[in-house]
């Protein structure tokens, strides 16, 4: 998951990752505005030095000086802003819109460092600086797009000028840049924007809150003592739990102990190969009760301000509901195209669960288990169906996938695809030793620099995502892209070893991290994974493909201790099993993705966020054996920020796109070829926002998408020719 869009919706993205407590006296300058001038806040504001454009200086960022820095680097771009809104010449393209592209960038490199800190770094003192600097940025950006004589001179340029003065990104700068403005209230009278203000602001705080309650139940720890309770977890796995547990409070050389942290990647191998039924229900519990508890950690009530405030705002903006006015831009364009799609597989993804957890019953009865299948016990026992069925045990895989040379595998392909060429920097800095860095080139021409954040440590948030440190533009010169994908694999020992999902995820955010590295456009606000927000879920959902080759199993899945390559017999195996616990898969997105919908659907009625979800998916028909992947209480995608709230269905919608796109790939019979490749490029990674997403998809497939291919992807029966 890649960052959200710069400009005014970077401000929210922002507060997704917002952060724990500061010396008073200086969270009171900031408030005030007193002169809190503190050394090396000036290391924060300056253009970056280094090589290939200048690079983040890490190495020189003192989290204190982060207060007065948002302060300087606010009223700097709040000057700019009002420069360009009281020119005295006529307005046009260049001295409005142009100039609006290249304003900000003090604040933006603020941002960046910023928001690397509370997404990866968030201990003291980030999260109470967290909390002061979301809603200071949301009035900010606000003051932006409320700003009369600002949006008078846009709307004049837009209005003024026709489509053949310009050519067509920049026809689409301009019209997006209008639409925007008037999509954050730019026509409301003052009263009204006000009280937007008044919204944007408060929804702000509440979006850190929720993060960083989630993000304190995540840090809780299972400790076990016990290692019979281990049984069944691989070798691997447990020296994880044990290197966890080195570094934790819990320490103790006289006796060993293991610890599970509460988030996705330490949790899900223990549900999957724990034999120990309590264990896995223990930390099942643990795990989907984060933000549930009752606690000073729930959010449930932070939730139902959040809908409610969503609900006045979209009324406000003359929207029936919140999920209409964020689908408004995207690929779907209304949330009766979106929820058509998700219910169209919906049925189909719940009876292949109600086949699968027949599968793992008879299995249960087989063995006089004694139980009934419980959510606790569905990726235990699917793994036991996997090996009947297809003889395939992920245990057998997982020596092979070592975390280096899958990384090396992954570049392997950027390089077959796209020329691009990788050398890893030891002398860029970096905010944490985890973090390697590789300057890229392409044709012999400087592309940009990727940064790898691979492990999970105290403060980072859970999952994996792509960031963009600085966008590819070239408005005056070319500025040459870096990025970062984020992950959270647990690290164990000299060699790393991860699970097939989590190569998967690899692969996945490498795409995104393509996205942003090849862009080749003009303009930032147009620069790589800044589409529509169901688009650009596409080129990393493609790019997973390409784990799964032959060309890349056989020469990057080597075993750790043999250096052998993953056996023939082994791939083709993974390849069978290609379909396999689709239905739990698919059901457990969908669950998620429609209580999203539907919560943004309900206008501004009272919602108890537990009682909603409950009667929600019973009204679904909810398998009683499995769970939303996302509860609501700590559905970060969603409440978080406004990033992908009413827009989780996004990754299915992408996925119809990657499945059709799949096709094109399947039929030529390589994922490797040249002229398949090129499109991808041209018309797909290259781009950016330059054209509408169903043009360029149109472009690169030669037609528009076919749905059923998604369908067929995941195994389901296909409905009839649309």
């Amino acid at each position: 998951m890649p960052v959200a869009k710069r400009f005014v919706i970077f401000c929210a993205a922002l507060a997704i990752s917002i952060g724990c407590p500061v010396n008073s006296a200086k969270a009171k300058g900031f408030q005030s505005g007193e002169d809190t001038a503190m050394s090396n806040v000036d290391v924060l504001l300056l253009p970056w030095s280094g090589p290939l454009g200048g690079v983040p200086p890490w190495d020189q960022v003192n989290p204190e000086d982060f207060l007065p820095a948002f302060e300087a680097a606010i009223a700097q771009a709040a000057v700019e802003i009002d420069a360009i809104a009281t020119r005295s010449d006529p307005p046009n393209f260049e001295n409005t819109i142009v100039a609006l592209e290249k304003s900000g960038q003090t604040l933006r490199r603020v941002q960046t460092l910023f928001s690397v800190h509370s997404s990866n770094l968030n201990v003291d003192p980030i999260p109470e600086i967290e909390k002061q600097v979301a809603p200071r940025l949301t009035r900010h950006f606000d003051s932006i797009t409320q700003n009369v004589k600002l949006f008078e001179r846009i709307k004049q340029v837009y209005e003024s000028t026709s489509k053949d003065e310009l050519d067509p990104a920049q026809w689409r700068l301009l019209e997006e840049r209008y639409k925007n403005f008037v999509r954050q209230g730019a026509n409301l009278d003052q009263q009204a924007k006000n009280r937007l203000s008044e919204i944007n602001s408060e929804m702000a705080g509440l979006f850190t809150e929720f993060n960083q309650r989630v993000l304190r139940d995540e840090g809780i720890e299972i400790v076990i003592e016990d290692a019979e309770q281990l049984i069944g977890l691989p070798e691997s796995i447990i020296s994880g739990l044990s290197a966890a547990a080195a570094n934790s409070s819990h320490h103790d050389p006289q006796h060993p102990k293991w610890v599970i942290i509460n988030t996705r990647s330490a949790v899900e191998p223990v549900l999957t190969y724990a034999a120990n039924r309590q264990l896995r229900e223990q930390v099942w519990r643990t795990f989907y009760s984060r933000g549930d508890n009752g606690d000073e950690n729930d959010t449930k009530g932070l939730i139902s301000k959040i809908l409610k405030l969503r609900a006045e705002r979209a009324k406000l903006l003359g929207y029936p509901t919140h999920a209409h006015w964020r689908l408004e831009p995207a690929m779907a364009k209304t949330p009766e195209n979106a929820m058509d799609l998700l219910l169209k597989v919906w049925p189909k993804a719940v009876q292949r669960v109600k086949e699968e957890v027949a599968d793992m019953q008879a299995i249960a009865d087989q063995e006089n288990a004694g139980i009934t299948i419980e959510p606790w016990d569905y990726r235990f026992y699917a793994e036991k169906v996997r090996k009947d069925k297809f003889d395939l045990d992920f245990n057998e895989v997982k020596p092979y996938l070592q975390l280096d040379k899958l990384v090396e595998g992954m570049m392997w392909s950027a390089n077959q695809l796209f020329q691009m060429e990788f050398f890893q920097r030891d002398d860029i800095p970096v905010y944490h030793p985890d973090i390697r860095v590789w300057q890229i080139t392409r044709l012999g021409e400087d592309l940009g620099l990727f940064y790898f954040d691979p492990f999970a440590r105290k403060g980072k948030r859970s999952g994996a995502w792509m960031s963009a440190y600085r966008s590819q533009q070239n408005i005056d010169q070319p500025i040459l892209p870096i990025v970062s994908n984020n992950c959270n694999y647990i690290k164990s020992g000299d060699v790393a070893l991860i699970s097939w999902d989590d190569a998967t995820t690899l692969f996945h955010e490498f795409g995104h991290a393509l996205h942003g590295l090849l862009s080749d456009v003009q303009y930032p606000s147009q620069a790589g994974t800044a589409v529509a927000r169901d688009y650009v879920e596409f080129p990393s959902q493609i790019f997973e493909h390409w784990l799964s080759t032959p060309e890349v199993l056989n020469q990057f899945a080597l075993h750790y201790q043999t250096g052998e390559p993953m056996p023939a017999e082994l791939v083709n195996k993974i390849q069978q099993a290609e379909t396999f616990n689709q239905g739990f898969g698919t059901v457990e997105y969908l669950a998620s993705a429609l209580i999203d919908m539907k919560l943004h659907l309900a206008g501004d009625v009272a919602i108890d966020p537990a009682q909603f979800e409950k009667d929600t998916l019973a009204e679904l028909g909810m398998p009683k054996e499995m769970v939303m992947r996302h509860r609501t209480p700590h559905f970060s995608h969603v409440f978080s920020s406004d990033g992908y709230s009413a827009g989780y269905y996004s990754y299915l919608w992408a996925d119809a796109l990657t499945a059709d796109a799949a096709d094109l790939f399947e039929e030529i019979g390589t994922y490797f070829d040249p002229s398949a490749a090129q499109k991808l490029y041209r018309y797909v990674l290259s781009v950016g926002d330059t054209v509408d997403p169903a043009v360029g998809f149109r472009n690169f497939r030669g037609r528009d998408v076919d749905t059923r291919a998604l369908l067929r992807k995941r195994g389901f029966p296909t409905d009839t020719p649309q």
